[in-house]
């Protein structure tokens, strides 16, 4: 059954110790992985918890959306990927209480590809070792994947916990699912064996047939892992990025700002906060 609204539930995949570290990805684009991440961040900061948002997609959406021009910054995930800049140092302050921000840029690509270039042993663990030096100082750390994946994506799931896969209803839904489960399976054998899909969220969704179907056959591939709560084809959400705010901010009381109220319960399925 769905609900637009939610309620919290608990799922064998719920973290039960802070920080944890998720990538928003799939390798579909239009799926609502920018938009999930900036907007399921944004709730759990509303629940006060402290979040993080790393933006690793070199299209720097998830910065824009919360109105931070990372061309104007001296240190963005492009420095912090080639060694040149703490981590630290990239985070960025929102507008938003408890929400911060690594930002990125088209630059982001260049980083990546020199990197290639020079580092031959271990380009993919930069991020997690980047990581590492701040994870203590947040609850939730969330890596937003670009759509594709490469070595930006490769580094994100060797620095992850867990993976947060955006489904949109659609027919080639559970093709694409199975892909991300391959490459996924791939990392952990080889780079990081904590990397566990956490949750599938459902997205984009209408009362059709086919979204119906769809939401049935994911349900039915995946039990638990799916939340339970589905984020609605609401045009506010896609109105938020160009006023540089979450949907919380920009519309409160709108379809999406409940659903993604209502997905920070399941995922924080009832923790609070650490003291600081």
């Amino acid at each position: 059954m769905t609900d637009t609204a939610g309620s919290s539930s608990a799922t064998p995949s719920t973290p039960s110790t802070f920080p944890v570290v998720i990538a928003v990805a799939n390798q579909k684009g239009g799926v609502g992985k920018t938009t999930t991440t900036v907007n399921l961040s944004a709730a759990l900061a509303e629940l006060g918890f402290r979040t993080l948002i790393i933006d690793f997609d070199p299209q720097g959406n998830a910065s824009s959306g919360l109105d931070i021009d990372a061309r104007r910054l001296d240190a963005t995930m492009s420095e912090v990927l080639l060694g040149t800049e703490s981590l630290e140092n990239a985070i960025e302050a929102t507008a938003e209480k408890n929400l911060f921000i690594a930002p990125s840029d088209k630059t982001l690509a260049d980083a990546a590809a020199e990197v290639m270039t020079k580092d031959r042993v271990s380009p993919n663990t930069r991020l997690r070792r980047a990581i590492e030096t701040v994870a203590n100082d947040w609850d939730y750390i969330f890596i937003d994947c670009p759509p594709s994946l490469d070595m930006l994506t490769i580094n994100a799931f060797t620095a992850a916990s867990m993976i947060v896969a955006p489904v949109q209803c659609e027919y080639y839904a559970l093709e694409g699912l199975r892909d991300l489960s391959w490459i996924v399976n791939e990392v952990k054998e080889n780079l990081n064996p904590k990397l566990r899909v956490g949750h599938f969220l459902l997205t984009m969704f209408t009362h059709t047939t086919l979204a119906n179907e769809v939401e049935a056959d994911v349900r039915a591939n995946y039990g638990d892992l799916v939340f339970k709560t589905v984020i609605p084809r609401n045009v506010r959400l896609a109105e938020a990025p160009s006023q540089g705010k979450s949907i919380l901010k920009f519309d409160p009381s709108s379809p999406g700002a409940k659903a993604y109220r209502a997905v920070a319960k399941e995922m924080s399925n009832g923790a609070t906060p650490r003291t600081r």
